[in-house]
């Protein structure tokens, strides 16, 4: 996980997060995730899940898509990172570090490896609004 707390008026400050970042132009998903998780970490994947896309929706900031995924083998050692600070994180200890509330619904999905999904999270501020799974809302 990745603790954002190197850059300033950050969105993410002080949120755990996972890794990622934009598509760059012609990019997909696995090539972004890839040289995303490489810059970021050092680690180069070797094995991976796709486990679904996230709408996010706010009204104080863009919405955007993320293309969620697991990593399930990599080789290298992990490096500083210029967004924050990086650290492997048991699962019983997640819910202990301050996150987006959304977040906690799609890792949730993850680790129950739930077939791919889609999910649409809606905030206002940083308060999550609504949520729906495959088109279904969810009770937040």
């Amino acid at each position: 996980m990745l603790h954002r707390v190197k850059k300033e008026h950050d969105l993410n400050h002080d949120k755990w997060i996972g890794i990622g970042g934009k598509c760059e132009e012609g990019e997909s998903p696995e090539e972004c995730l890839l040289r995303e998780a490489w810059e970021e970490t050092g680690l180069t994947l070797t094995d991976f899940r796709y486990c679904g896309l996230v709408t996010f929706v706010s009204d104080t900031w863009e919405g955007e898509y993320m293309h969620l995924f697991q990593a399930e083998g990599f080789t290298g050692d992990l490096r500083t990172c210029d967004e924050g600070d990086l650290q492997w994180v048991d699962r019983e200890f997640l819910d202990q570090l301050p996150k987006w509330e959304g977040d906690r619904i799609f890792l949730d999905l993850m680790w129950k490896q739930v077939p791919f999904f889609s999910l649409k999270l809606s905030y206002t501020g940083e308060r999550l609004t609504y949520a729906a799974l495959n088109g279904k809302p969810l009770k937040v």
